[in-house]
């Protein structure tokens, strides 16, 4: 039972806001010297002293981090998780060369002449942005400087207007190339390839969906989402298309370059993020923002999230090996073999549920690295197929973007979005796409096969 305590006792500290990887390394420590000492007792001599168990038992409890320094070593040497620094870095100078603001804009006026057409060309933009850059906050920040003052001043429904944004920027955590699938590749120890091949379809079937949502909704409620009347400054209909292509064409060639060649076996994950690198830089030339002072900047951000994201790795790492120690993960199997009906299927059932309520109070990083090991070797035992969970997995870890109270969109968007915009507006809109998440999760569970995907692979 002490794993089980101790990881309620992480999850309460994250809770109270203290920093997710000095949590993770802190618990895992004192936890550590607990359960040594509990050994040193269980064993212990009826003569030997109360002092001596505790000092031998801080001892057992020491030397069971004796080979943390190999694992941190191979962290380090891991080339799944060199893309990581890769392909932030990318999102970053992507971010920087403006290329949000001109998709939004020319998709803007392309559809905006539509009922709906301004979120349609937001959930338009956000795919694009996903595939190109993968960065959530940036996405959503983008979005909600350009597409919310325009949906207002439209009379669009301010509800509507920040779901759209919210759930649209999230697209980057399904839609390869994500960060998400290049770690649930390490953890499930599968070739992230064959994550990025097997979400496409799931998130272009989101992408569809949202869509869908949003056109009938509009059609329903014609005041829900009016639409925008032509503006003659932008020329005519030919010349908008035109300009649209002109913007849209170099991303998708990114996309292309860097998807393709993992797709068609030329790359591996790695080697096209460094790809991706190079073409955001040569996009920045092309858009004419390029700098050194951009480079720096972008350069320093990048190690900044890589750091965040390794230190948690680091934390995470020590918390399972301790997790182990204690004989939590056979406890957590033991509990999961024993459900209810179908072991398979109980097991899915259940694990959806928990990462979706952890994902209410913990980010997707810890839920990651720490939730999903625990996960493996149970989801091995019951022959389920690795590529098929981790997809099921990342769907639901992108959900955890948008539920309140701690999801990171609400949060980026409420930041940059005016006065008279609500919290609970926010809310109120986001609830509608994560429900239209969870129908999609559901149905690449029951129906893997209309996804591409084999579950008995």
């Amino acid at each position: 039972m002490i794993g089980i305590i101790m990881f309620f006792t992480a999850l309460f500290m994250l809770l109270l806001g203290f920093p997710v990887a000095f949590t993770f390394a802190a618990v895992s420590v004192f936890f550590g010297m607990i359960a040594g000492i509990y050994e040193i007792w269980s064993y212990a001599d009826p003569d030997m002293t109360m002092t001596a168990i505790f000092l031998d038992g801080l001892t057992e409890g020491v030397l069971m981090f004796d080979f943390m320094p190999f694992r941190i070593m191979s962290i380090m040497q891991n080339t799944i998780l060199m893309a990581v620094p890769m392909f932030i870095f990318m999102g970053i100078v992507l971010q920087k060369t403006g290329l949000a603001e001109r998709l939004l804009e020319s998709m803007g006026f392309l559809f905006g002449e539509i009922r709906g057409g301004v979120a349609i060309s937001t959930v338009l933009v956000g795919a694009l942005l996903a595939a190109s850059t993968g960065v959530v906050g940036a996405s959503v920040v983008a979005m909600g400087v350009i597409s919310l003052p325009v949906m207002m001043k439209y009379k669009y429904n301010v509800s509507l207007a920040c779901g759209t944004i919210c759930a649209s920027g999230t697209l980057g955590q399904i839609i390869p190339p994500s960060i998400v699938l290049i770690i649930l590749g390490d953890v499930f120890q599968v070739p992230v390839g064959d994550l990025f091949r097997a979400a496409v379809w799931p998130g272009l079937a989101l992408v569809g969906a949202y869509i869908l949502y949003i056109v009938v909704l509009a059609f329903i409620n014609k005041e829900t989402a009016p639409a925008i009347p032509p503006d003659p400054s932008r020329g005519s209909k030919g010349k908008q298309v035109v300009r649209a292509l002109i913007d849209i064409i170099p991303s998708l060639t990114l996309i292309l370059l860097v998807l393709g060649s993992i797709f068609g076996g030329v790359a591996t994950p790695t080697e096209s993020a460094a790809v991706g690198c190079l073409g955001a830089v040569g996009l920045s030339f092309i858009y004419r923002t390029f700098s050194i002072a951009m480079v720096k900047e972008a350069s320093l951000e990048s190690v900044k999230i890589t750091s965040m994201v390794f230190g948690i790795l680091i934390g995470a790492t020590a918390f399972s090996m301790v997790f182990s120690y204690t004989g939590g993960e056979e406890l957590v199997e033991h509990f999961m073999l024993s459900l209810p009906g179908d072991e398979k299927w109980g097991f899915i059932i259940f694990t959806m549920i928990a990462i979706l309520v952890l994902g209410f109070f913990i980010d997707f990083v810890e839920i990651s690295y720490i939730i999903v090991p625990i996960l493996v070797p149970i989801a091995m035992a019951l022959d389920i197929n690795p590529v098929w969970f981790a997809i099921l997995i990342a769907m639901n870890l992108q959900t955890s973007f948008l539920t309140p109270p701690f999801g990171f969109s609400l949060f980026y968007l409420k930041g940059v979005a005016p006065a008279t915009v609500r919290t609970t507006q926010i809310y109120k809109g986001v609830l509608p796409f994560i429900a239209i998440q969870i129908i999609v999760l559901l149905l690449v569970a029951f129906y893997p096969e209309v996804f591409g995907i084999n579950p008995n692979a």
